[in-house]
């Protein structure tokens, strides 16, 4: 088969819920893929930063195959021996109580969501279905119903109507808007992603998580920082609030909780909120799985061990430069923290970012779009210097084809 025949095989089975660049990878090692046609890539996208410890990275493989051959699923019907040393490791590792196992990021949002309202109705004393969540504008958490409820982006939630009630949208980066809902007494918690990544990577001005965070302190209102892609070394700590030192009061985690090699995800809290939620009011069949466990562990580890935080820190403001440098008007900004970036494109002759992205393919490294005119620059957190600069090479020269 060629990779026209891949996609065609795709499009004719699978439904039409992406638009994926022409391009079918068959293999992935560290910061490279490699397509079908044997071709080898830079991967600058790293499955939403998913993959921050590089494609298949050896540790944690080798946790995924030792645990994939003793034992891979109980449900929590009964205990296994696995979860408890990820409990154990996960919440030390982050500084919490508790854990909640999940395994996608939109659980782990919905899990969160949950919590907050319990914690509304049970400590807060909100009067039974008036929680209020309050919400950034241009958020993305997720694709369930009750997420998509929050969004305000039509593509998010156009035709899937009626929507779930009791979220407040504010503009993001905004302390005033904030300040007005929080006079609620209604209100229960705010969700917020520390940097927009969906959105095209908006950084929000310094100070804003720290003053949101005492805001909400002020108001007895429980702070949520969904850093399902801003956590986990990306921005160049181990989480993006901690650049202001704050800690949230849910915190949510996924894709490069595993290394991008099986779906993982986790809510942290400590007991007064977790606790509120009793046996048999929420779970998940394969959350907390013995396989999710050990890959989580070994995943984590790698960040710490091979100092991904502070490469991606020193990396970043390498790459931030480096992109601002290169001379074609189609380059209208570049932002960024870490190795999360994003170039906004200005249109020229008619080519757009998919255009560039297209090209940047062709010269060996992979990006996409998002809302048309951004493109995401997000590398494995395993990349060197010297990688980077070759890669940044590539970009250069596809962006330069089109002047």
């Amino acid at each position: 088969m060629n990779q026209q025949d891949y996609i065609a095989r795709e499009d004719k089975y699978g439904a039409h819920n992406y638009h994926p660049l022409p391009v079918v990878l068959d293999k992935g090692e560290g910061v490279y893929v490699w397509d079908t046609d044997g071709k080898k890539y830079f991967d600058f996208l790293s499955a939403y930063s998913a993959v921050n410890q590089g494609h298949c990275h050896p540790r944690i493989i080798s946790a995924l195959t030792e645990q994939a051959q003793k034992l891979t699923l109980t449900s929590r019907a009964f205990y296994n021996s696995s979860l408890g040393e990820y409990e154990e490791f996960v919440t030390k590792y982050f500084g919490y109580d508790k854990v909640l196992p999940m395994n996608t990021g939109a659980e782990a949002d919905e899990t969160a969501i949950k919590l907050c309202r319990k914690w509304a109705y049970k400590v807060k004393g909100i009067e039974q279905n008036k929680a209020k969540i309050i919400v950034a504008e241009n958020n993305f958490h997720g694709r369930t119903v009750t997420i998509i409820s929050m969004s305000t982006d039509p593509d998010a939630y156009n035709h899937y109507g009626p929507f779930t009630p009791g979220f407040v949208q504010i503009p993001y980066n905004d302390l005033a808007a904030l300040e007005n809902e929080l006079k609620d007494p209604n209100v229960a918690g705010f969700l917020v992603e520390p940097i927009q990544g969906e959105a095209g990577v908006y950084v929000p001005d310094e100070g804003y998580l720290k003053k949101a965070y005492d805001l909400c302190k002020a108001n007895n209102v429980l702070f949520i920082a969904d850093e399902v892609q801003t956590g986990i070394a990306r921005t160049g700590k181990l989480l993006a609030v901690d650049w202001e030192g704050v800690k949230p009061d849910i915190l949510i985690l996924g894709k490069a909780l595993s290394g991008g090699v099986l779906p993982v995800s986790a809510v942290l809290a400590n007991n007064e909120i977790m606790l509120t939620i009793k046996p048999g009011e929420h779970g998940s069949t394969f959350g907390g799985n013995p396989l999710a466990a050990k890959v989580a562990i070994a995943a984590l580890t790698v960040v710490k061990e091979e100092k991904l935080a502070e490469n991606a820190q020193r990396l970043g403001e390498i790459f931030r430069t480096q992109m601002r440098a290169i001379q074609s008007d189609m380059i209208e900004l570049v932002r960024g923290k870490g190795l999360l970036n994003a170039v906004i494109i200005k249109p020229k002759n008619g080519k757009e970012a998919w255009d560039v992205c297209v090209e940047m393919a062709k010269h060996g490294v992979l990006a996409k779009p998002t809302h048309g005119h951004i493109i995401r620059f997000a590398p494995p957190l395993v990349i060197n210097e010297e990688q980077l600069m070759e890669a940044v090479s590539k970009i250069k020269d596809a962006i330069l084809t089109f002047e």
